[in-house]
């Protein structure tokens, strides 16, 4: 039979008590007292802990921490403590201040802002670092207030001059008061979309068609910019525009056709524009290149004439000192160069028949080979000259007789 089976009696064995029995009252298997019981479990008696005094012990010093104490009485004489009720309440409230105060820190990004509701109130707004504020009390919001966020807008409008216009624009933007983007505006980029909706119609209705559609693109983005700009200053929504950009600008799809070929005649234009323009360019630059050049020869030309007429000038006074001093030799001198200078470009000699007073002319560039004038009467000889002057000579002599002698006989008819 096992030890600790019921019925056993006196002969119930503890395997850790050395053959002595266990009574419930805690006296050893001798039956001795309670103290010598005692003794016999630090003795001989060497089992394991029991739990229930190990639990025992350590409520006993918790109630000790708390300002419990024991209380005698019992029928065994072991000393028994009385539960403090208010224990088990003040460490649950230690547990929860110690969770309630951990969870109250918080980090805030270098890119946020922090901004702190006391019970719903506007507080404070905190910097990027490690910030601590009481849980429940304080409500903190992080707001990015680096990061570009962006909204788009398309629709057709009305021009100034009564025309349909699609324009598509987009916005960027950030948080530059994130308290303000937080209090002041419900919803602060719902607010900023309708208001950049007011303002693009505010200015496309402001402009013609035809300067949105071609060179007035720019001058609409920075007039958006200007108007959306003066809107959220003044709704104070805590929103800086960065840029607004217009991304294009079409007219409806029924006259798209006539427009694009609208806009290909205006190309064809102004490319001709810019042809016409090369043109006259070239031709102005080409004129004043010829006119600089009519204006340099002319100064060339009236340069040598005034050195010419000047060097003249000096010659006729030098030669009016000889002319004083001889003046028939140097009329003569003068006839004489003249003549030989004039008689020295023709090409032609004239032959003097002495008292006749019939001059000959003898086209000596003809009777000459190659037709050179100057050389050529410079080559001839002399005695050719001579030569052919007698031929002439007699030719006319005999020319002169014949009409003579036909003169006489008509004459002697006519008697």
């Amino acid at each position: 039979m096992a030890w600790n089976e019921p019925g056993g009696g006196n002969n119930q064995q503890d395997p850790w008590s050395g053959g002595g029995g266990r009574r419930p009252g805690g006296n050893g298997g001798n039956g001795g007292n309670g103290g010598n019981g005692g003794n016999n479990r630090g003795g001989k008696n060497q089992g394991p802990p029991d739990l229930d005094e190990a639990l025992k012990k350590f409520q006993d010093r918790i109630n000790r921490l708390l300002g419990g104490g024991k209380r005698s009485g019992t029928g065994d004489g072991s000393g028994g403590g009385k539960r403090n009720p208010f224990v088990l309440p003040i460490l649950v409230v230690i547990v929860a201040l110690v969770i309630w105060a951990g969870s109250g820190f918080h980090l805030i990004d270098q890119s946020e802002r922090g901004v702190v509701f006391r019970f719903g109130k506007y507080t404070t707004t905190l910097n990027p670092g490690l910030h601590w504020n009481p849980p429940i009390v304080d409500h903190v919001e992080n707001v990015n207030v680096t990061s570009i966020r962006s909204a788009n807008q398309t629709d057709s409008m009305l021009t100034s001059d009564e025309n349909i216009v699609r324009v598509s624009v987009s916005a960027q933007y950030v948080v530059s008061d994130a308290h303000a983007f937080l209090v002041n505006v419900n919803e602060p980029e719902m607010t900023l979309q309708n208001a950049m909706d007011s303002a693009l119609r505010q200015e496309v209705g402001n402009m013609p068609l035809q300067e949105i559609l071609t060179t007035g693109r720019d001058r609409l983005g920075q007039r958006v910019f200007d108007r959306l700009s003066a809107y959220m200053d003044a709704y104070g929504t805590g929103l800086r525009l960065q840029t607004v950009n217009v991304e294009s600008t079409s007219p409806p799809d029924q006259v798209q056709d006539a427009f694009d070929d609208v806009i290909r005649a205006r190309e064809e234009r102004q490319r001709l524009i810019n042809q016409a323009n090369a043109y006259s360019q070239a031709v102005v630059l080409e004129a004043k290149g010829q006119k600089q050049r009519l204006v340099e020869e002319a100064q060339g030309y009236k340069a040598a004439a005034v050195s010419d007429a000047t060097g003249q000038t000096n010659r006729f006074q030098s030669l009016l000192g000889q002319y004083q001093q001889a003046p028939n030799v140097t009329r003569e001198r003068l006839y004489l160069e003249t003549i030989s200078q004039l008689l020295s470009n023709t090409p032609k000699a004239l032959v003097d028949l002495g008292d006749s007073d019939a001059v000959t002319v003898l086209p000596l560039n003809q009777m000459q080979s190659g037709g050179k004038s100057g050389s050529a009467s410079s080559s001839m000889s002399m005695q050719e000259l001579q030569q052919i002057s007698r031929q002439v000579v007699d030719h006319m002599n005999s020319s002169s007789s014949s009409q003579s002698s036909s003169r006489s006989s008509s004459l002697r008819e006519g008697r």
